[in-house]
């Protein structure tokens, strides 16, 4: 076996079908998702549409995967404030060192769409160690409807792609698509359908 095909492992998903992703490229969360304690490994995957939208699919549970996105992009002035020991959890001195991404609800009427802008999903690049952290800040919202907001930032948005993922897929996803049932809605809301696709 080649030192490069140890680095990667394979994954088969609900969704995506079979992916080959780096372990390099796998998240790690000491206490899982709100929610979701028991899920503790992910890894996000680009479905390489124009929405700037991610997955982050679970290693644990094929099933599970969470539509995301860097608020960054749709709420520039979109600030986190870590406590100190938060910042230990996560083995981080900087949030500079960090990814910052929120959860998405994304109901059957797209333009209703909406982030959870009050428990972000915070990633140490350096070790992929994460958290769902509930801010403090009394201001954010649970449920940001956004979209109006990503349809106007989204021809311009530079995002940066190293941080995200490696993720190959290495099956048909439409014919995994068609095969699969939908699970049931999940209580972050996870999208029941495939990705999706802003009307420019």
């Amino acid at each position: 076996m080649s030192i490069k095909w140890r680095q990667v492992v394979k994954v088969t998903t609900t969704r995506f079908g079979e992916l080959e992703v780096k372990k390099s490229d796998i998240i790690h969360f000491k206490e899982g998702l709100l929610g979701f304690e028991n899920l503790k490994k992910f890894f996000i995957v680009d479905p390489g549409d124009q929405t700037l939208i991610l997955w982050f699919q679970s290693i644990d549970d094929k099933s599970t995967a969470f539509p995301i996105i860097e608020p960054s992009i749709f709420c520039p002035s979109y600030s986190v404030k870590l406590l100190p020991p938060e910042f230990t959890s996560l083995e981080l001195e900087n949030l500079s060192d960090a990814s910052v991404y929120t959860i998405l609800t994304i109901p059957k009427k797209v333009t209703e769409m909406s982030a959870n802008l009050k428990a972000p999903i915070i990633i140490n690049n350096k070790n992929k160690l994460a958290r769902q952290i509930v801010l403090q800040d009394s201001k954010l919202e649970v449920k940001y409807e956004m979209y109006s907001d990503l349809k106007k930032s989204i021809m311009s948005f530079d995002s940066d792609d190293s941080k995200r993922t490696t993720a190959k897929i290495t099956t048909d996803i439409r014919q995994n698509e068609e095969e699969s049932k939908a699970p049931e809605t999940p209580p972050q809301e996870r999208l029941q359908k495939p990705g999706p696709y802003i009307n420019h």
